[in-house]
């Protein structure tokens, strides 16, 4: 519910941009900029949230995660001008950063750990059924409502999540201090660094695509609101579908799979604008690349959890480092070439981008990262 409730208050903006540009006087290429702020402040938090608040129940710091998920969406609602959009939007990212560094190890205290990675694949199927909510119902109710009733209905979902969270959790008293430093000299073990490069290029080339997915489906077809939202939600779906399967994969063929999700995401993209636009095949490529990139979050998390058990806050908050640092590079990016060229290069470098990554998972990322007092010669699968 953690997971669902704050990706569908992150992703809002990509299916809001051309409205949220057009009400604020912005162009599409700044209001984007709405993702990248939230991903910069979401980078730091993740840092150091963990280390700020290692004294406090950690059941009590999810919630307060939550509280600032609905005041972020509550003033992004009534926001006057986009200044003050983004300063909301600063709240968002503190509760995402410090939740996304906590998920893996709050997983880690509440399922044995033979259980783990089926828990991680509940946790971030939260990813893929937020996007089958967020972007089409954002494209929708904009549609018929105007932009802002879209953040006021994530704030709805924020309360809902709360609810659900205060009476399931249980109380979680902090174990192990988590500290900025214990994150660096995670990040200086063996082929820990190598594989974070790994899932920075991923993630930067999917944000810099999904940032701008509505002007390009726009711009290619003409559709309008009303399909687009049923293409979006068809990303959902099919996102959702690539998580669960993704778990599947990843246990029988570890490399291939992590290649494999960049690599169809660069070809879908770039087949997007080399192809004749069409609804039809447009629809079918989008929904491809929502099955490609359901498993990767669930990948990634996977491995540096296996890969730094004995430090999983601090692996979290490198996670969320690289991650959100990718989506801030990634919208922002994304922005400046769509200013220089359209949603058309965008698609091009972000295509390219992925294939890069591909190559780069195939040639350098270790799937046995070894963790300090663990047996070297012991593989260690996803």
């Amino acid at each position: 519910m953690g997971v669902f409730g704050l990706l569908t208050a992150e992703y809002l903006p990509a299916s809001l941009l051309t409205p949220m540009a057009a009400e604020l006087g912005v162009s599409k290429a700044l209001a984007g900029q709405a993702v990248t702020v939230t991903a910069v402040v979401a980078l730091f938090s993740g840092l150091l949230v963990p280390g700020l608040t290692r004294g406090i129940d950690r059941r009590r710091v999810l919630l307060c995660f939550s509280m600032l998920m609905i005041a972020s969406n509550l003033l992004v609602a009534v926001s006057s001008n986009l200044t003050v959009l983004l300063l909301m939007r600063i709240l968002l990212g503190i509760a995402l950063g410090g939740f996304w560094s906590m998920a893996a190890a709050v997983a880690m205290r509440l399922v044995p750990a033979s259980l783990l990675p089926r828990a991680l694949s509940i946790i971030f199927s939260g990813i893929a059924v937020g996007t089958v909510v967020a972007v089409p119902l954002g494209s929708y109710l904009s549609g018929q409502y105007g932009w802002r009733t879209a953040f006021v209905a994530a704030a709805v979902v924020g309360v809902a999540t709360l609810m659900f969270q205060w009476f399931t959790l249980p109380p979680l008293a902090p174990h192990r201090p988590a500290r900025l430093r214990t994150v660096l000299e995670v990040l200086l073990r063996p082929g820990i660094a190598v594989g974070m490069l790994g899932c920075v290029l991923v993630h930067t080339g999917h944000f810099a695509l999904f940032t701008y997915v509505r002007p390009f489906l726009e711009g290619s077809t003409g559709v309008g609101a009303n399909g687009l939202a049923l293409i979006l939600l068809g990303f959902g779906a099919a996102n959702f579908a690539g998580t669960l399967l993704a778990g599947r994969l990843l246990a029988r063929r570890p490399r291939a799979t992590l290649v494999a999700m960049p690599a169809l995401i660069g070809i879908a993209a770039l087949a997007l604008v080399l192809l004749p636009a069409s609804l039809a095949g447009q629809t079918v490529l989008v929904a491809i690349w929502g099955v490609a990139f359901g498993g990767v979050p669930v990948a990634w998390s996977n491995w540096v959890t296996r890969a730094v058990p004995d430090q999983a806050e601090s692996a979290g908050g490198m996670v969320v480092a690289s991650v959100q640092s990718a989506i801030a590079a990634g919208a922002a990016t994304g922005g400046a070439i769509f200013g220089l060229g359209g949603a058309n290069a965008v698609f091009v470098a972000g295509g390219a981008l992925m294939l890069l990554a591909a190559a780069f998972i195939a040639l350098r990322v270790r799937v046995d990262a070894v963790a300090p007092g663990m047996d070297a010669r012991a593989p260690m699968h996803l």
